[in-house]
């Protein structure tokens, strides 16, 4: 395994939130006694392969997110970067913030409080000669492509009414999640090259993806749930109280 300084992990944080709803940034928002950025800190904490996390925060949130690093002892945390408009803009911002001579990068999601350290470790030790790694789950839901009517639909003030274009494959389908992990110098490249474009993808391995690179999936977990509704902080929870009675 490689030195602990050359594995960083990044914990973009800045998000609006708008689909939670609480009136706040939703990685601040308090879960099961914790904000859920701080559960998300302490998982990578206690991973010892990585030397240095770095959460990625509004301007505004910045004191806020220093004062939590110090009570919670996330001491990898040496220092917070500020978000940008985007959440690739603010992994941007994270990945200039880290030294040059970072080999391996981790990304996970400050609204993902669940992760495994075990997934997070396999996901470094699964890098192996490919640029990045996804964690991710077979989809269980039967999935469809959809698409408005067209020009009639607008021309009527029906253009909200969707159909049917086709049934996928669910066999070939995965849910992605993070963490997920990259070789620096790829990353780094792939999100210089976006930004230089104004290219946005939906995550970080599809930057990699789209400038050619080779990305793996590994198997991820059903309960590394991604925090976007406040229905989800119940699921959530339930989730983890499920979790801690089967360790027992």
């Amino acid at each position: 395994m490689m030195h602990l300084k050359n594995i960083a992990a990044i914990v973009p944080a800045a998000g609006l939130g708008r689909r939670f709803g609480a009136g706040e940034n939703k990685s601040l928002y308090e879960f099961m006694g914790k904000p859920l950025v701080v559960w998300a800190l302490q998982a990578l904490q206690s991973v010892d392969e990585i030397g240095e996390i770095i959460p990625v925060v509004k301007e505004e949130d910045l004191r806020t997110a220093a004062d939590l690093v110090e009570r919670y002892k996330i001491s990898k945390v040496r220092r917070i970067v500020p978000g940008g408009r985007e959440r690739q803009d603010s992994i941007y911002n994270g990945l200039w913030a880290l030294d040059k001579e970072t080999s391996i990068v981790v990304i996970h999601d400050g609204a993902r409080p669940l992760v495994d350290s075990l997934l997070i470790k396999n996901s470094i030790s699964a890098l192996d000669t490919f640029d990045g790694i996804v964690a991710g789950v077979p989809v269980k839901d039967t999935i469809k492509e959809v698409k408005a009517k067209g020009q009639w639909a607008k021309d009527n003030g029906r253009e909200d009414e969707l159909i049917v274009r086709s049934t996928l494959n669910r066999d070939v389908l995965w849910a992605v999640q993070t963490p997920q992990t990259f070789r620096y110098a790829k990353i780094r490249e792939a999100h210089g090259k976006a930004h230089d474009e104004g290219f946005y993808a939906t995550d970080d391995a599809a930057l990699i993806e789209h400038y050619g690179g080779c990305v793996r999936i590994i198997q991820g977990s059903y309960l590394n749930l991604k925090i976007t509704t406040l229905e989800d902080v119940d699921i959530a929870e339930t989730l983890y109280r499920r979790r801690l009675k089967s360790c027992v």
